[in-house]
């Protein structure tokens, strides 16, 4: 069952899937539409599962999982990781590759490999106040509180 996402409780699981390059309009909506899909037919165990999504800054794919009614099983999990692959061939877009930093670089949001990331923080092209994002998150309370945040406050500031 979909829901809009902004209506998932706070402790619903989220999954965050960063992409190489931003969508543009089109394919947003090709995508919402395909997401919309997948998360009308998702289950697990035969039991439908209640999610939603949202497209951020048009890169960032977000996955969020109310699991109070059922919570995500192996095969669940495995069948929206099949759906993002699918993504990935039909736009020729990265989404799973969690080895690449995003951050904000004035308005725009940049993505960089993480040797770039740190060679990045070693010559001071980036500071500890840098915008990053931390895919990490698990929660959508940590989504809304935890996911934009400055450098200091990520599992980034290793780099620092």
């Amino acid at each position: 069952m979909v829901v809009d996402f902004k209506d998932l409780p706070d402790d619903s699981r989220v999954w965050i899937y960063q992409a190489n390059r931003g969508f543009n309009e089109d394919e947003i909506a090709e995508i919402s539409q395909k997401l919309n899909s997948f998360l009308q037919e998702w289950t697990v165990h035969g039991k439908m599962l209640k999610a939603g999504f949202e497209i951020k800054y048009n890169r960032f794919i977000v996955i969020g999982l109310d699991e109070s009614q059922a919570n995500a099983s192996g095969c669940s999990i495995d069948a929206s990781v099949h759906f993002i692959q699918q993504l990935e061939k039909e736009y020729d877009v990265d989404l799973l590759d969690k080895m690449n930093v995003s951050f904000k670089s004035g308005e725009f949001v940049a993505y960089k490999t993480l040797l770039d990331f740190k060679k990045m923080v070693k010559t001071k092209a980036v500071s500890p106040k840098t915008i990053v994002f931390n895919n990490l998150v698990n929660t959508k309370a940590e989504y809304k509180d935890f996911w934009e945040v400055p450098m200091t406050e990520s599992w980034h500031n290793r780099f620092l």
